[in-house]
């Protein structure tokens, strides 16, 4: 039988719902622990409890990297920073046209594609940190995308899950780290969660219910379908992190890149762009299409169009971009 990440208690409030889906969560991070909801601090504590000893290299930490541990608290800077948004590429299951939510399904031949095409697209600009679900295929298209960075530098996953996993994947020189990007994962980021529609063919599933049924459940901004995430509880969890662990990191200078999924990126849109409910169900995101923001002063603003063309070099570039691409251009001439 395979576990299905919902709740199952109808009409629960938002915090019974998500406590519910926390635990039956557990069933699927038992099978890959590394991907599935292991940020959430409930599901962490789960497995740390549960492990009956720990067996712990002897390594002194101060000679470690600290690159792959948490970001460090930021400081506020005056400079500019860049933000880019990627709905990841095109899915097995967005291909055979199956409602995927949160179900852990890898990119296709042509999700692949588009993400060795985004990452031609944003090879100019500066990237410090990613963001991305726990879910493959927004950490396929991160990893495929920084392939083509001009930069060269490698996108590793920060590990802490637990005490073992963050140990064993310490990085002992400088080098090293100086040539790295340190890749950040959150079930928080995650695709809205569809419930009972998870698997379910698109078409089938509006013969069966009806189109208008399903149209409620797919664009209306605070219906769930059943067992599953409305839109508005999907962006209270991807906004809420956004604000807390990725804003500050702007704040601070750094240039972030986020590799997440439809439903998650439209809420932080909503939230960068000011939405209402009614614009933001209406937004439509385009697979492996970046979206360029820039921070500055306080204020995070739109540089690229969700809906722009596929053509390398269509941001309207900031002063301080430029000059990034012509240090690069400098220095493979």
């Amino acid at each position: 039988m395979i576990a299905v990440i919902a709740p199952t208690v109808p009409n629960m409030s938002f915090s019974s719902h998500y406590s519910t889906i926390e635990v039956q969560c557990k069933l699927f991070s038992e099978i890959n622990p590394h991907r599935l909801y292991t940020s959430s601090p409930f599901v962490s504590s789960i497995f740390s409890s549960s492990s009956k000893r720990k067996v712990l290299p002897r390594i002194a930490s101060s000679s470690a990297s600290p690159i792959l541990d948490e970001p460090t608290k930021p400081v506020k800077s005056t400079s500019e920073t860049a933000l880019i948004l990627i709905r990841h590429g095109e899915s097995l299951w967005n291909q055979k046209n199956l409602f995927t939510g949160c179900v852990d399904v890898p990119l296709s031949h042509t999700g692949v594609e588009e993400a060795i095409e985004a990452g031609r697209r944003i090879s100019n600009i500066p990237i410090d940190l990613i963001y991305t679900s726990s879910l493959i295929r927004a950490q396929m298209t991160a990893m495929l995308a920084m392939t083509q960075h001009r930069k060269k530098k490698v996108p590793v996953v920060v590990h802490k899950e637990n005490d073992r996993a963050i140990a064993w994947s310490r990085i002992f020189s400088k080098n090293t780290t100086e040539e790295v990007i340190p890749v950040m994962t959150a079930w928080q980021l995650n695709e809205r969660m569809y419930g009972e529609l998870q698997g379910l063919n698109k078409k089938e599933t509006a013969d069966k219910y009806s189109k208008q049924k399903v149209h409620e459940w797919r664009r209306s901004y605070d219906i769930p379908p059943p067992n599953g995430e409305s839109l508005a509880m999907c962006a209270e969890r991807a906004v809420a992190y956004f604000k807390e662990q990725i804003e500050p990191q702007l704040v601070a200078g750094k240039n972030i890149l986020i590799a997440a999924h439809g439903n998650s990126l439209r809420s932080i849109i909503m939230h960068l762009d000011k939405l209402t409910s009614q614009e933001v169900i209406d937004l439509e995101l385009s697979t492996g299409i970046p979206m360029l923001y820039i921070a500055k002063g306080g204020k995070i603003f739109r540089r690229g169009s969700p809906t722009c063309p596929r053509t390398v070099g269509v941001y309207a570039f900031t002063s301080s971009l430029a000059r990034y691409r012509q240090q690069l251009d400098n220095m493979d001439g």
